[in-house]
């Protein structure tokens, strides 16, 4: 009998914000397949005989490649087993589950996706930015940032630069030279806040603000590293005003 494939999104980093039907099918796993970003604390919820595999990715540092991934899910389908596929965030934003989806599909193998909260949602609440806010912001783009060097699939700057409110960036900290550059050159307002969320939701998260003009600087002063999540447009100011709402609920306090 072939067992079922669960492609499973475990949420930002923040353990407490998986979903419970994520959690459940951690708990129920004759084998996970988990990726890096992956908090350590979920897989203590897999059973004692369950099976843990890691096959995650590093920038230039591939445990397997994609393609062994899917002959893995593929094989382990074929023994009957119950797989969990864990991944951070969202598996289908930026996550490569459609990939994964399609090669169970191909080979006949049940699959079930199940969301997560995506690194976007949960990096920005994290650090109190809203994606959306009345007045200044209607519309925002998940945007790849490692794409950027690739003139094959080259990203359109030009057109994100003043058709978006906001624009969140994954997989951008070490384009972000490249990445404000080509915003500029296409008109976007040095002057535009920008945060970079470096961490987010954990007990790591140290979060940057600034302007699109300078951030670079602030992230190479602070040695922002991935995995960290950039957002530009001018809902980034909300943290300021809620910083400045709290700091003073401390003073009247105090």
């Amino acid at each position: 009998m072939t067992g079922t494939v669960h492609i499973v999104g475990a949420g930002p980093g923040d353990p407490e914000l998986i979903t419970v039907k994520a959690l459940r099918l951690i708990k129920e796993a004759d084998v996970i397949l988990y990726d890096r970003l992956v908090n350590e604390q979920l897989l203590a919820e897999a059973k004692p005989e369950g099976q843990l595999v890691y096959c995650g990715k590093s920038p230039g540092a591939h445990t397997m490649s994609q393609e062994q991934i899917h002959r893995k899910l593929v094989e382990y389908a074929m023994q009957g087993k119950n797989v969990v596929r864990l991944k951070g965030g969202d598996p289908f934003i930026f996550g490569r589950g459609g990939e994964e989806a399609l090669a169970l599909a191909e080979r006949g193998i049940p699959y079930e996706v199940v969301p997560g909260i995506t690194s976007a949602l949960g990096a920005a609440s994290a650090a109190d930015i809203p994606l959306t806010h009345r007045g200044m912001s209607a519309s925002v783009a998940f945007v790849t940032g490692s794409r950027c060097s690739s003139p094959e699939t080259r990203i359109r700057w030009d057109l994100l630069a003043h058709s978006v409110d906001t624009l969140v960036i994954y997989m951008g900290i070490t384009q972000l030279e490249q990445i404000r550059t080509e915003l500029l050159m296409h008109g976007k307002d040095a002057d535009t806040p920008t945060a970079i969320v470096e961490n987010g939701s954990t007990d790591q998260q140290r979060t940057v603000t600034g302007t699109l003009g300078l951030i670079h600087k602030q992230a190479a002063a602070m040695k922002i590293k991935n995995p960290a999540l950039i957002i530009i447009g001018a809902s980034v100011k909300v943290r300021e005003r809620l910083n400045l709402l709290v700091m003073d609920a401390i003073h009247q306090v105090g």
